[in-house]
């Protein structure tokens, strides 16, 4: 009965607050009916982008919406052929805007996190309004080591291009404030935009807090990604490479004003 009281108060925040839930999806039909299941006990509305998956994503995701506890709870879009996880998200944020939403909680659809963490950002959201909220995940005990370097590689960059340090910066568990980012979308379509999103949010005044959030890392056996190391990490280089000479120019001057502004 506790736990029943407690996801109804949640849900009733993210009304107050009108926040909902996005997840991006693609071919992770081993994990995602738990993972839906699990976010609808806490968020009133889900938004789910299946990004042109070939598995049976679609039915599981039909028979879910099809429930009666759950009707009207699930928006699903279908986008196809697969354009990335960036083209997701922002058709995702499309939607959440559309429906009236003023913020949307990202979440990634391989069960690696945890819903019940969906209220600490409610909780902190609920006296930082318009906050940029990125799950900080610890970084000792069992992260893979490409995950680590990737961490380490996504951070230094953050930091050159902003001059703030986060140590999570690639985490997908994230409060994006909708109506502070005013139709900001990524530019870039795959890994990369979860960084470009931070960096431009960071030029344009939007304040950035970590929030401590679990984490689960299944065994590398049954670990499911879509992370293509050469041609990722090349997009990603090509990026970096753009916004250092774009945080001169740009960056920096707009955090400046946007600083001096809240003076």
């Amino acid at each position: 009965m506790r736990m029943k009281v407690e996801t109804a108060d949640i849900q009733e925040m993210m009304r107050h607050l009108r926040l909902c839930v996005v997840v991006p999806t693609y071919n992770n039909r081993g994990t995602l009916e738990a993972v839906v299941e699990a976010i609808l006990a806490y968020s009133p509305m889900l938004i789910v982008v299946d990004d042109g998956s070939t598995d049976e994503t679609k039915a599981v995701l039909a028979e879910i919406a099809g429930r009666d506890e759950y009707k009207g709870r699930i928006e699903v879009i279908e986008s196809a052929p697969n354009r990335g996880k960036g083209y997701s998200l922002g058709l995702g944020f499309d939607k959440a805007e559309e429906l009236g939403y003023k913020g949307a909680i990202t979440m990634d659809s391989d069960g690696q996190h945890y819903a019940s963490d969906i209220t600490k950002f409610v909780d902190v959201a609920a006296d930082y309004k318009g906050y940029m909220l990125i799950g900080q995940r610890s970084t000792e005990g069992d992260m893979p080591m490409k995950n680590t370097f990737a961490n380490k590689f996504s951070n230094f960059w953050f930091t050159v291009h902003t001059g703030r340090r986060l140590s999570d910066t690639q985490n997908g568990f994230r409060l994006y404030p909708l109506a502070e980012m005013r139709g900001l979308r990524p530019l870039s379509s795959r890994y990369e935009a979860e960084l470009e999103m931070l960096v431009r949010s960071a030029w344009r005044g939007i304040r950035i807090m970590p929030v401590p959030v679990r984490v689960y890392y299944p065994p590398e056996n049954e670990r499911v990604t879509h992370f293509r190391p050469g041609k990722d990490f090349f997009r990603i280089s090509v990026l970096n490479t753009l916004f250092t000479i774009l945080a001169i120019v740009y960056g920096y001057p707009s955090m400046l004003y946007h600083y001096l502004r809240r003076l």
